[in-house]
């Protein structure tokens, strides 16, 4: 077996009034102790499975069907692929929330239930008002809230664009994290056939099998682990691969996204994508050759590719912004298109 992770660096003393104070100059992952220990979730979660039901319900007004993905009993909690990759081990289906609330309380007795997981539901379309009575000021502009609700599920470890702040209101998750540079020793299954929008590790954490992914065991060596219980959060930096475990028979999570970057830019998936359509075919020595021009033209590993240039004739290696990036999108069709 790998050797066990070690811990993530946790922060103390921290409450959600002070948080926006820190959370911008944040790059590294960090666990927060009690961050949100006074929101009325977790109060009511802390009493009962049934009181953070009934919390929750107050905000459902019923106009929108929330996602509830299922998996049967022998999936263990893992949404993951089936056996060949050909599909996947679940379903999912538009139901009211308040009938995913009550079959999560339903099951909760039950000694081999299936897994239901509603995943990733934007908090102000589906519940209204919950934000208001649950506040977290990030000190960020725009974050995306969401919530994800459940019994004991494994999701596979995958990365996300955006920074990540997520708070366990209900229940007690596992968050096991690992670096940028592990992507090759996690075995990172497709980019464009995925379980739930992101490319995931196909090694299952609870079974590693070593003899097919072995060098697993070297991912393990830089990963760190924390469990979470009701008002601890966790930071999460863009692109650190994250395995995410929901440990009780009912679990809520409430996560918050966002990019500190301008509204303009594009997603850096999309570079990459057209990256693999361009590049990924050419003979070696041009693959070397295009490797020198993006880190002196974007990763800046040769310093300032611009200072010999006049200011005005810079172009789109000047500082871009909204009306630049436009134009660069523009030529970008129009050269995809012949």
């Amino acid at each position: 077996m790998p050797a066990p992770p070690g811990p993530i660096d946790e922060v103390r003393d921290l409450d959600r009034y002070r948080l926006a104070e820190v959370l911008p100059g944040w790059t590294t992952p960090k666990v927060i102790r009690g961050l949100v220990a006074d929101w009325p979730m977790v109060s009511a979660a802390r009493d009962s499975a049934e009181a953070a039901v009934a919390h929750l319900k107050q905000y459902d007004h019923g106009t929108l069907p929330v996602t509830a993905t299922t998996a049967p009993p022998e999936a263990k909690g893992r949404i993951f692929y089936n056996a060949d990759m050909s599909g996947f081990n679940f379903r999912r289906e538009q139901v009211a929330l308040k009938v995913a609330l009550d079959t999560l309380l339903k099951y909760r007795s039950a000694s081999d239930p299936p897994t239901i997981y509603v995943a990733s539901t934007t908090l102000d379309s589906f519940l209204p008002g919950f934000r208001q009575d649950n506040p977290l000021a990030l000190g960020v502009d725009e974050p995306l809230a969401s919530i994800w609700i459940g019994n004991r599920s494994r999701i596979a470890a995958h990365h996300d664009v955006p920074d990540n702040l997520a708070c366990v209101a209900a229940g007690r998750r596992r968050v096991t994290l690992f670096p940028p540079d592990q992507i090759g020793n996690l075995y990172i299954g497709p980019l464009d056939f995925t379980p739930a929008g992101q490319a995931v590790s196909l090694v299952d954490f609870a079974e590693p099998d070593l003899d097919r992914f072995p060098r697993f065991a070297r991912a393990m060596a830089s990963a760190q682990v924390a469990e979470l219980g009701p008002g601890d959060a966790v930071f999460i930096p863009s692109l650190w691969w994250h395995h995410m475990e929901g440990l009780d028979d009912f679990n809520v999570l409430v996560n918050y996204w966002w990019r500190p970057v301008p509204a303009w830019m594009d997603p850096p998936m999309n570079a990459l994508m057209l990256s693999l359509l361009a590049l990924r075919g050419l003979p070696p020595a041009q693959r070397r050759s295009w490797q020198a021009l993006f880190d002196h033209y974007v990763f800046g590993a040769g310093g300032d590719a611009t200072a010999h240039i006049p200011e005005a004739a810079r172009g789109v290696l000047g500082p871009l912004d909204g009306a630049m990036a436009a134009n660069v999108r523009s030529v970008l069709r129009k050269r995809l298109e012949r």
